[in-house]
């Protein structure tokens, strides 16, 4: 299929969509209908399952990965303005692609930053200077848009099996449902009552419907952790409204060197891979080649500010489409580009709230949120009897080795490959 063809039909089917991973009770009987829809119909679809997925997705992207960009800010020595306009970008800047691609192509498409991306660019940090990796940033932009259009991203996710990528998203996904067992143990006050309100709401099919399970969590979660006093800091402590900061780039070659073809790789394969993976996995058709041309042109214009690479996310998109009706978690996709607006402009606040709560509290949320998706994407890659390559890019992905600058959810796809040609010649369905 040619990528003049993706661009332009958003519900076209892939031969290659995966078996729905559905929980029970969902409606996966219809995909969504075509054309775009009017505000009036977001809003009727926006119901309250839809709401509660995008709000612990937003949740979700808003602290750890934030944490993530204040470690790296850190090895750099950035200032407090620096990285304001940084987390503005990603989250205000984003929240408006996401809002405009999951309505133009009524499908859940969330599009946040590169995590893996912004660990690499934090230990450049200690020996590159901030205009160097603005530099790099823009020419990462130019090469994923390149490959955006050559249709070469769409090649890419078509030819590798869905039990190889969905095994990298497994083995991904796996730190939240391990984090979630260790707040539990080590946080009886916090992490236990959310979990006891997880399955006693989900015990309850009727009042699940009306009250979302993660969201009773979330709720007891919030009550308890003002109850022990858990807050360790003031909200406003770094201020409540954020100012973009324009930053001249400089481009020089041991940066573009360094970082352009890492961060480039950590865009197209590992996070727009998980992205594409789980939405196909819960029976939607992203349109792989316009997901990556959207990435690279956000990451050209969220550079100047500071921003790291746009991306397709893979765990945000997997809250979203959790659960409720599969023609209805566009919505939800709206909904979360709509409230990554809200902590765009409150950026200051936002991350004074996050790393005032226990970590306990974010992840026991992380973690209930992500039994679904977990689940789902352990049955995709392993349901086959050729389940030694999905095996081997699991356990190498689990291991979080990287090399040559590049993180190991991306060797973990090649050496699955590798594994599945040599041992497992027959193709993988």
């Amino acid at each position: 299929m040619s990528n003049s063809h993706d661009l332009r039909s958003p519900a076209s089917p892939n031969r290659e969509a995966a078996a729905s991973a559905a929980s029970p009770g969902d409606d996966e009987r219809n995909p969504a209908p075509p054309g775009r829809p009017s505000p009036r119909r977001v809003l009727a679809d926006l119901g309250p399952r839809e709401f509660a997925n995008a709000l612990i997705a937003l949740i979700f992207s808003a602290t750890g990965p934030v944490a993530v960009i204040l470690t790296a800010g850190a090895q750099g020595d950035l200032s407090p303005a620096q990285l304001s306009s940084w987390i503005f970008g990603v989250f205000f800047a984003n929240g408006l692609l996401t809002i405009a691609m999951s309505w133009l192509y009524r499908t859940p498409l969330a599009f946040f930053w590169t995590i893996p991306g912004t660990v690499i660019v934090g230990n450049s940090l200690g020996h590159l200077g901030w205009s160097e990796v603005l530099g790099a940033y823009i020419v990462t932009g130019l090469l994923i848009v390149a490959v955006g259009l050559s249709g070469l991203a769409r090649r890419l996710m078509d030819w590798i099996p869905m039990p190889i990528i969905m095994a990298m998203v497994a083995g991904v996904f796996l730190q939240f449902g391990l984090g979630l067992i260790d707040a539990v143990w080590t946080s009886l006050s916090v992490a236990l009552p959310m979990s006891i309100a997880f399955v006693v709401v989900g015990a309850v099919p009727r009042l699940a419907r009306v009250f979302p399970p993660i969201l009773a969590a979330m709720f007891v979660g919030v009550f308890a952790v003002v109850l022990t006093g858990g807050l360790t800091r003031g909200v406003l402590d770094d201020g409540l409204v954020a100012a973009p900061l324009l930053q001249a780039p400089e481009f020089t070659l041991r940066a573009i060197t360094e970082l352009v073809v890492p961060l480039a790789i950590t865009v197209l394969v590992v996070q727009n891979g998980q992205g594409v993976a789980v939405l196909r996995a819960r029976g939607h058709h992203p349109p792989v080649s316009a997901c990556a041309t959207a990435s690279g042109v956000w990451s050209l214009l969220v550079a100047p500010i500071g921003a790291v690479s746009s991306c397709l996310t893979g765990p945000t998109n997997a809250l979203l489409v959790s659960s409720g009706e599969r023609a209805r978690h566009y919505a939800a996709a709206i909904a979360c580009g709509a409230l990554a607006l809200i902590v765009g402009i409150l950026a200051p606040a936002f991350v004074g709230l996050s790393l005032g709560t226990p970590a306990a509290f974010i992840a026991a949320l992380g973690g209930l949120a992500m039994l679904a998706p977990l689940q789902g994407s352990f049955v995709t890659a392993f349901r086959t009897d050729r389940a030694l390559g999905p095996l081997i890019c699991f356990l190498v992905t689990v291991a979080d080795v990287s090399l040559l600058g590049i993180s190991a959810p991306f060797w973990g796809i090649v050496l699955g490959m590798a594994v599945t040609a040599l041992l497992e010649r027959r193709s993988l369905s």
